[in-house]
């Protein structure tokens, strides 16, 4: 089997924590991917469209999985979920919610807006790198993604 190839994965949450202990676990799972941060929906956006502090292919290269938080101030991940999905040029970017909710709404309103996945946060370290080891089984080993635009 071959190795998986590294891609950009880009994690928007809004908490330090939490980015960190994504940062830690993907680390942890030794995974050659390059993971890059965005705080709210509207850096998200700016990230995906290479506007302002994102401007050029360097300063965000396209992802191959964002990991998506839905609560989070300026723009929350649902409207964020919903402006990627409506974009002919965004929309075949997997999008795992990585979340704290565990609503049944929630769980059913981001599957009806195309998210790929959804999974709530890990309340453990180790519970993280299991996570992060599964979906980088699964998503880079398993699973054919879709070429980058």
């Amino acid at each position: 089997m071959t190795a998986p190839r590294p891609i950009t994965i880009l994690m928007a949450d809004d908490d330090p924590e939490d980015r960190m202990l994504a940062f830690e676990a993907f680390e942890e799972a030794r995974l050659a991917n390059h993971l890059r941060f965005v705080e709210d929906g509207e850096e998200l956006m700016d990230y995906l469209h290479c506007r302002d502090r994102y401007a050029g292919p360097e300063a965000a290269p396209r992802p191959g999985l964002i990991l998506l938080d839905l609560n989070m101030p300026r723009k929350d991940g649902r409207e964020a979920l919903r402006e990627i999905k409506d974009d002919q040029n965004l929309r075949s970017i997997p999008i795992v919610v990585l979340t704290t909710s565990r609503a049944e709404e929630d769980v059913l309103r981001t599957y009806n807006l195309g998210v790929n996945s959804f999974i709530s946060k890990p309340v453990t370290f180790e519970g993280m790198v299991d996570i992060v080891r599964s979906l980088s089984k699964y998503w880079f080993e398993i699973v054919e993604l879709p070429p980058a635009a």
